[in-house]
């Protein structure tokens, strides 16, 4: 099984010849990407910088570099001694990774049953699934509240985890069946012959050749639960169960003079995201065009 994985593999890489020739539209696309670049770059850089800063040295001159004779961890000290910054980490990981973990595993078996099995309502379903991500989130939050409600999930991890859950599962399942549809048929047919069941096919050929799909959907539903303030908002009030996102709105309110500590605390909400991106970057482009052109 695992060979006819590894042969998909080497022969889905072709060679192809790398054009080095510099010529006057390449340098003006690098040119015009490197300037994105630089102003997408500059607000973390900007948040960074300040979060070393104290408050007054902001207020005078928030552009400065930080240097030995100005530098200052008390805005990081601050984040952690009085706004419990750690505890929140540990909710936003145990709601994040629930929500990840769910969509790989149910939008992975959902694409896979939209891809390859031909049943009464198919095209119905891919429909309402496209159509459920033109939905936004407070459009349907007041039965979503009253339904967390009678479950009595208000004020738990598990009353934000289920709405996102449903949230993210109609992108994951669009992104992951464009993907699977390219995948060729006689990998499972010739897995059939050994005597594999469609559970086998699906954990054995589809999964392993699915890798940067699963890793696109997993980057972005990641992103969207950790960043998700709105749910998190609504459904937590407790702040023992708040999550860093909502912690970091907190902090606005409650110490919007502060500047200091709020680009620590900035600072701090962003590393999680740029971990998971920087690990799984490769797979982000791969993931997304993988499946579009099929043949």
């Amino acid at each position: 099984m695992d060979a006819i994985v590894k042969k998909y593999k080497i022969n889905g890489k072709a060679a192809r010849p790398i054009n080095t020739k510099i010529t006057p539209s390449k340098v003006i696309i690098h040119a015009i990407l490197g300037c994105w670049s630089l102003l997408t770059i500059f607000p973390l850089i900007w948040v960074v910088n300040n979060s070393f800063k104290e408050r007054t040295l902001i207020l005078q001159d928030s552009f400065s570099l930080v240097n030995p004779t100005n530098f200052t961890m008390d805005n990081y000290i601050t984040a952690f001694s009085r706004m419990n910054i750690g505890g929140a980490y540990v909710n936003s990981l145990i709601i994040s990774c629930s929500v990840v973990i769910g969509v790989m595993c149910f939008g992975g078996l959902g694409a896979y049953v939209l891809a390859r099995y031909k049943f009464p309502g198919r095209n119905f379903i891919y429909g309402a699934l496209i159509s459920a991500v033109l939905f936004p989130a407070f459009a349907t939050i007041v039965p979503v509240f009253m339904a967390l409600y009678k479950l009595d999930l208000v004020n738990k991890h598990l009353g934000v985890i289920l709405p996102q859950l449903a949230g993210n599962l109609p992108f994951a399942i669009i992104i992951l069946v464009g993907f699977m549809e390219a995948i060729p048929l006689e990998l499972e047919e010739a897995a059939v012959v050994e005597g594999c069941n469609p559970l086998q096919i699906f954990t054995k050929i589809i999964v392993p050749i699915s890798k940067p799909s699963f890793a696109t959907v997993a980057i972005f539903t990641f992103l969207w639960s950790y960043n998700d303030l709105f749910m998190q908002m609504t459904i937590i009030r407790k702040n023992e169960y708040l999550p860093i996102s909502a912690l970091l709105n907190k902090i606005s309110s409650q110490y919007g003079t502060d500047y200091g500590l709020m680009n620590a605390s900035v600072a701090l909400v962003i590393i999680p995201v740029l971990i998971v991106y920087l690990v799984l970057q490769k797979y982000i482009i791969k993931g997304l065009t993988a499946g579009a052109v099929k043949g």
